[in-house]
């Protein structure tokens, strides 16, 4: 099955289908109680996110209709919107502290946390972030080329706006910074980078984080709010023992609880007993606990099934195309949505600390699930763009009324023409003559003597060969 031209392609939409599913399934099952009591219907939550998915399956359908170089034209624009938002949202955040308002907001225009409000409308400018420094970042390393080994050509224009996504979003969004970390590090590997630069890069972003929390634990020394140093709560309940954490510990233990209640095959779909109320943030960051509560191990098993053969999916077109940007954006992407799934399901079952951030495809949520989705279109295209993929659906097309509904036929594959052999002793522009010797400085035989060598078989003019001299000299 895997040597099918389109494995990659079902592949891709086998994976991300099925745990859109079961994300949908399960954001009902977390939040129906709880959306019939504070709004009187069940489905109110499930809607939302329904139509947050429709409209994801809409952003899935027109990247995966994109060609290569429409990908490459979106990233510095996808970027560029993405940081303008980031401005914004942290301009108002700080000029509401500075200022001493309840809550930051300038007309219909609202930021709280992580999220910018235009009226009714939602936003996480930090997801779209995401998507954009694939696009943008693949298209800037593939056009250096070879010149990544060294440090000037990596790093302008690459670090300097890595390290104002990392600004803009770090200081509020922990989570969401070592997802973009991790982004940078696929895209650097598959670039083929020195490990030089490699551990150069850790020991900076190693050095960031170590600032983050020391700012973190300044503000505990000031006197802040605990709201403004909940990074440095997380890292230290992370390495407190749970019969001694009480507040900063409530969301982990109850997690683990629910774990514990799920055991090997599950309380049972809309079983849980842990999101009625006693689970915070049920239905996004911690909606792995209640997979693990209601479906069991089983069900958490299929869900890291999924997760690894979307990995695997992504990793092996990355290596499938021809193309360079289509290989970094694939290896970027593929790094992006696993490490933020490892740090979720890490923070949950207690490996992690917790970050905070939603689990791709199942955690309740618009703007995550919308880029999200994106992201699979644009794998799609690309698995779709593969040598084989590409004959085999130019070989036999579908209709063309698919082609008009689904995707235009990729273009075939430029062809690799084989290397001329070389004729040595022969001026340029001019054939070598009959008789005219390869190798440069040897006089040309004459036609006739030429060929009256070739049918004798000797060097010389006679027909009989010469006896072989004995070792004596005899």
């Amino acid at each position: 099955m895997l040597a099918r031209p389109l494995a990659s392609y079902y592949l891709l939409i086998f994976s991300s289908g099925l745990l859109l599913m079961i994300g949908l399934t399960m954001v009902f099952s977390a939040t129906s109680i709880k959306a019939y009591i504070d709004d009187g219907s069940a489905f109110s939550v499930l809607s939302r996110q329904a139509t947050f998915a429709v409209i994801g399956l809409v952003a899935f359908w027109l990247c995966q209709r994109l060609p290569g170089r429409t990908f490459r034209a979106l990233g510095i624009v996808i970027l560029g919107a993405s940081v303008a938002l980031l401005l914004v949202l942290n301009g108002m955040l700080l000029l509401a502290s500075l200022a001493g308002w309840p809550q930051a907001q300038i007309g219909p225009v609202r930021a709280h946390l992580l999220w910018l409000y235009f009226g009714s409308f939602q936003l996480q400018p930090s997801e779209l972030a995401k998507l954009g420094l694939v696009l943008w970042g693949a298209d800037v390393i593939a056009r250096k080329g070879a010149d990544l080994g060294q440090w000037r050509q990596l790093a302008i224009p690459l670090f300097p706006a890595v390290g104002l996504l990392f600004l803009l979003v770090g200081y509020n969004d922990l989570g969401t910074m070592l997802c973009i970390l991790a982004l940078v590090v696929g895209l650097l590997w598959a670039a083929g980078v020195p490990l030089r630069i490699f551990a150069t890069l850790g020991a900076v972003g190693l050095a960031g984080i170590g600032l983050l929390i020391a700012a973190a634990w300044q503000g505990a020394g000031s006197g802040a709010q605990d709201a403004d140093n909940y990074r440095l709560a997380r890292l230290t309940s992370f390495f407190t023992p749970p019969d001694q954490c009480v507040d900063d510990c409530y969301q982990a233990l109850q997690a683990r609880y629910a774990i514990a209640n799920g055991g090997w095959f599950g309380e049972g779909l809309g079983s849980s007993r842990l999101k009625w109320g006693y689970l915070p943030q049920a239905e996004d960051d911690f909606i792995f606990a209640i997979v693990a509560e209601e479906l069991g191990v089983v069900g958490c098993v299929v869900v890291l099934a999924l997760f690894a053969v979307l990995a695997y999916t992504a990793l092996r077109i990355a290596r499938r195309v021809d193309d360079a940007f289509r290989r970094l954006a694939a290896a970027a992407a593929a790094s992006w949505l696993i490490s933020q799934a490892v740090i979720n399901i890490g923070g949950v079952v207690g490996l992690l600390p917790i970050t905070g951030i939603p689990l791709p495809f199942i955690s309740a949520g618009g703007s995550a699930l919308v880029v999200t989705l994106a992201a699979i279109g644009m794998l799609a295209s690309f698995a779709r763009a593969e040598p084989d993929a590409a004959r085999a659906l130019n070989a036999r097309p579908p209709a063309r009324w698919v082609r008009l509904l689904w995707a235009p036929l990729p273009p075939l594959p430029r062809r690799r023409h084989p290397a001329k052999p070389r004729m040595t002793g022969v001026a340029p522009g001019q054939s070598r003559q009959p008789g005219q010797s390869r190798q440069p400085g040897v006089a040309p035989r004459p036609p006739g003597q030429a060929d009256r060598q070739a049918r004798s078989g000797s060097s010389g003019g006679s027909a009989t060969p010469r006896a072989p001299k004995r070792r004596d000299g005899r």
